[in-house]
């Protein structure tokens, strides 16, 4: 019987020159990558593309519908603007009726009475607090001076458009303790048929208007 030949696979390395190696070192290339930059590629920029031709659709029709009619028209309309003075009269007549329905709050009851010399004195301590006294506010009374002092005391909110009596309320209802001097000064110039005594003196600053020179 003939001796047969049998082949045998090596599991050992391959010969040298067989295989491919890869190589790290420094003089490695790195191929650059390339971008597309053409927006339509984009499905994003498709879909602002139709958006802007729908709005431009849009306001071509409005525009046309807008000839149709005959042009621009003007319409005077009414927004209720009142003005500052009317606002305080309102709030002042407001007030007179709730005091007429319910009847005095326990604070108006107690700033009645206060007496003349303690508004004296309260107006003494704060005249106390500054550096230098109010030279312009020479000419005006106690009463006067406690009310446009008042209207300057910003922590008891905005002072301009509001009655001074009702944003008295309001500090007290807040809980920032307004002084009952205050209310003592109103409810007694309102007894004496002081209208104006509402209105801060601020508010009658920014209300007014000044004209300069001929008309």
């Amino acid at each position: 019987m003939p001796a047969t030949c049998r082949s045998r696979t090596s599991s050992g390395p391959a010969a040298r020159g067989s295989q491919k190696t890869l190589s790290f070192g420094p003089t490695k290339a790195s191929k650059p990558s390339t971008k597309k930059s053409k927006l339509a590629a984009s499905p994003l920029s498709k879909t602002s593309n139709t958006n802007n031709i729908d709005i431009d659709i849009d306001i071509d029709q409005d525009e046309d519908v807008g000839g149709d009619v005959g042009g621009d028209v003007d319409v005077d309309v009414d927004v209720g603007h009142m003005t500052s003075e009317a606002a305080i009269a309102s709030q002042r007549a407001q007030e007179a009726q709730r005091v007429k329905k319910e009847g005095p709050s326990a604070e108006e009851e107690r700033a009645r009475k206060v007496s003349d010399a303690q508004v004296r004195r309260y107006w003494k301590e704060r005249e106390a607090e500054r550096r230098a006294p109010r030279i312009h506010q020479g000419d005006l009374g106690v009463e006067e001076k406690v009310l446009r002092l008042w209207d300057m005391s910003s922590q008891y909110g905005p002072a301009i458009g509001i009655a001074r009596m009702k944003r008295w309320v309001r500090a007290n209802k807040l809980g920032l303790n307004p002084p009952i001097e205050v209310l003592a000064v109103l409810i007694k110039e309102e007894d004496k048929g002081n209208k104006g005594s509402e209105r801060a003196y601020v508010d009658e600053l920014m209300s007014s208007k000044f004209v300069v020179g001929d008309a």
